[in-house]
């Protein structure tokens, strides 16, 4: 059924039960929500049957498009045949053991083992897990401290969203003390002041800096975004990640 938010200034689908995610609600409130019901190639459909190129790909996420034939086909087997099984105990699947090799046939030589999460948000929690318990089998339990960059984004948990240098995310929570924040490639505001080359070192230089200010034996990890998305898709400059490499290193 059709309804009108309390306030709304068009026609929605929705009742006000759903909480959603990422939204200001004050602008919800007054203008409603926006409800899509179907998918065809790039676009979408909304209840009211306007058609919408989707730039954003759902999240990012559905980058080969809508209602695939093959993409259908392959889920429609998948359910007939086992729709679900744990990975718990030295169990697992045979799609799932095929599309782990799978990946580590595309992934460069190192990456060869492959752990499979429902979420980035649960991946990047389970990542912080990881390389604690890593270090601590090498008898270095001191080095738990993380580094990350300001308005990276690596998910909405409470690990996830410490990691991420989002502030309105950090206001709403009790971050976790053992992550720390560096400058980002982010050259736009310093177009025609500084070189991107210049750019690309200082942002290099602030990881380095943090590095010796925590002590190079504390540190864990470095994570951050290839290019920014959430963080304003920022692209850094070309000498930012050869940098980033040789300080890990």
């Amino acid at each position: 059924m059709s309804t009108t938010a309390p306030g709304a200034t068009h026609n929605t689908l929705e009742s006000g039960t759903f909480l959603h995610p990422f939204t200001d609600f004050a602008e919800y409130k007054n203008q409603g929500g926006k409800t899509y019901v179907r998918g065809e190639g790039i676009f979408i459909v909304d209840h009211l049957g306007n058609r919408l190129l989707d730039g954003m790909s759902g999240l990012w996420c559905t980058n080969l498009g809508y209602s695939q034939d093959s993409i259908k086909a392959a889920i429609t087997e998948q359910l007939d045949r086992l729709p679900f099984y744990n990975s718990f105990f030295n169990c697992t699947t045979d799609s799932t053991l095929r599309l782990a090799d799978r990946m580590t046939d595309i992934l460069p030589e190192a990456f060869n083992h492959v752990f499979f999460t429902n979420s980035g948000s649960e991946a990047n929690d389970t990542n912080i897990r990881l390389v604690h318990r890593y270090f601590d089998l090498l008898d270095q339990p001191q080095k738990k401290h993380i580094i990350a960059r300001t308005n990276g984004y690596h998910g909405s948990t409470i690990g996830s969203a410490s990691l991420g240098g989002m502030k309105g995310m950090h206001d709403q929570m009790q971050r976790l003390p053992y992550v720390h924040h560096v400058e980002q490639p982010y050259s736009f505001p310093h177009l025609g002041v500084q070189t991107a080359e210049d750019i690309g070192q200082q942002a290099a230089q602030s990881l380095a800096d943090k590095i010796d200010e925590l002590g190079a034996e504390n540190v864990a990890a470095f994570i951050a975004e290839p290019i920014q998305g959430a963080g304003g898709v920022i692209i850094p400059p070309d000498n930012y990640w050869p940098l980033i490499v040789d300080i890990c290193r």
